[in-house]
């Protein structure tokens, strides 16, 4: 279980890598990912959404949150799933991403 979080830590500094093109705040602290499961064989299932249906990098968005999670060696596949629900609102974001914002 010790591994599963240092290797969750890791799939999150990944994830920490990738920014929205339109904030200056990477995805994870805007609230967009919602869940990183990992199983067993070190496969890797996250769910994430975008802050809205027609955000201009909904396309790019998920496929760069998946290339980043494929940099790690101990990874052996990456599913990321777009999803709607719950929608994103702001109060998703974390309190470090609203200071950076001014929005707190």
């Amino acid at each position: 279980m010790e591994i599963n979080k240092q290797l969750q830590n890791e799939i999150i500094k990944k994830i920490k890598e990738v920014f929205d093109p339109e904030i200056p705040v990477d995805v994870y602290e805007l609230g967009l990912i919602y869940d990183v499961i990992i199983h067993e064989n070190n496969s890797v299932h996250v769910s994430m959404t975008l802050t809205s249906p027609s955000c201009p990098v909904a396309e790019t968005l998920p496929q760069l949150v998946k290339r980043k999670i494929e940099e790690l060696k101990l990874i052996n596949k990456v599913e990321v799933e777009l999803t709607w629900q719950p929608n994103w609102n702001r109060s998703m974001i974390s309190e470090e991403a609203k200071l950076t914002l001014g929005i707190l």
